[in-house]
């Protein structure tokens, strides 16, 4: 179910989208590793599920949902794709 917003229709996320940046929000909590805790709650491999949550965290229902986590997200991956591809990071914090 979704909402309009002006002209553009905003789409709710679905309880497995929630559950995701839920999960994000709180992993390191658990005594469990990150791989055995995400096989354990999604049945995904450790490749299904980061494939997941790399679509979700572009999505602007799921900055709206949970806006510090999806940041959070987005700079890590934007860190790590600069990393692979041997550029420096940018020290100035922007």
């Amino acid at each position: 179910m979704g909402r309009l917003t002006g002209h553009t229709r905003c789409v709710a996320l679905s309880k497995m989208e929630m559950s995701l940046i839920e999960f994000e929000r709180t992993w390191w909590a658990d005594d469990q590793p990150k791989d055995s805790a995400i096989a354990d709650q999604f049945s995904l491999t450790t490749a299904e599920y980061y494939e997941q949550l790399h679509a979700l965290i572009d999505s602007d229902e799921a900055l709206e949902h949970d806006p510090l986590v999806v940041r959070r997200l987005r700079r890590m991956r934007d860190r790590r794709r600069r990393e692979r591809f041997g550029e420096i990071a940018d020290s100035s914090g922007s």
